[in-house]
């Protein structure tokens, strides 16, 4: 994997776990990690998929399999990193998602007919997937592994959350519970682990473009599609994001030169959007 570098930051002799390592943003930030020096693994429910993210990346990156929504999935993970690779100095906890069956058809309710899932056709049992998936396979692995982090020089956690945190999304309600959650849940461990010298921060991606995600945001003539285009509409640069625009965030906060004083935040990486009142 050719990764281009804002800047580079020495994690030599550093072990860092990726959850959601396979994904499409948090390969390239396991990418970066390994091309500061650390040695990388990436978990991931599918290993197939872990490992080939691992090859891709090369020899400082490693795949192990783990559900992040389940504890003895993520402790044996745990006991595998510790014996093929030694103690976990940086995680990012990348796993989460939506799901189909916890994500309305309409915006607001009266606009669709009853064949459109509102509101009330939710399925409580996909709310909890999302939940789980998002909050509990980013507290689990810190439950997991942060045991051994405390007391290491350097050593930091750092969430991913979203725009859907600060303002709720349309259609996408269990998701935005759950990433408002996962605010709430770094300023707590920043404050329970401080004096550890345990670092919890996270980053908070804007909307960005991926070769996965690109025909489902724009048409085939490339025009953004009507959802997109609120989304364009709303951020002040008018464009979305690449996913390498991340990396710099994500290197700033597992430095400890850089952010050693820096505990409880999360860093907006959105082309203003959160900035943007709308008028």
């Amino acid at each position: 994997m050719q990764m281009k570098l804002p800047y580079h930051v020495d994690l030599s002799g550093k072990i860092a776990v990726v959850t959601g390592g396979s994904g499409v943003l948090c390969s390239r930030m396991a990418g970066a990690l390994a091309a500061c020096g650390a040695q990388v693994a990436i978990l991931g429910r599918n290993l197939d998929k872990a490992r080939q993210t691992a090859a891709e990346i090369g020899g400082n990156a490693q795949a192990f399999a783990a559900d992040v929504t389940d504890l003895s999935s993520l402790n044996q993970a745990r006991a595998d990193i510790l014996a093929r690779m030694g103690p976990v100095d940086i995680l990012i906890n990348g796993a989460g998602g939506n799901r189909p069956e916890a994500t309305t058809g309409d915006e607001q309710y009266g606009q669709a007919g009853e064949a459109v899932r509102d509101f009330f056709q939710l399925d409580p049992a996909g709310i909890r997937a999302v939940m789980d998936l998002n909050y509990m396979g980013s507290l689990l692995p810190t439950q997991v592994f942060a045991r051994e982090m405390t007391g290491r020089p350097g050593a930091c956690v750092v969430n991913i959350s979203s725009m859907a945190a600060y303002q709720p999304m349309t259609r996408v309600m269990a998701y935005a519970g759950a990433k408002a959650a996962i605010n709430s849940l770094t300023q707590w461990l920043a404050t329970y682990f401080a004096k550890s010298g345990l670092r919890v921060n996270a980053i908070a991606p804007g909307f960005f473009a991926t070769e996965q995600n690109r025909a489902l945001l724009f048409d085939p003539e490339g025009q953004p599609a009507p959802r997109t285009r609120k989304i364009l509409d709303s951020t002040p640069m008018g464009r979305l994001g690449e996913p390498e625009e991340l990396i710099g965030a994500l290197l700033f906060l597992v430095s400890e030169e850089a952010s050693g004083f820096v505990t409880g935040v999360t860093i907006p990486v959105d082309g203003g959007f959160l900035a943007y009142s709308g008028v």
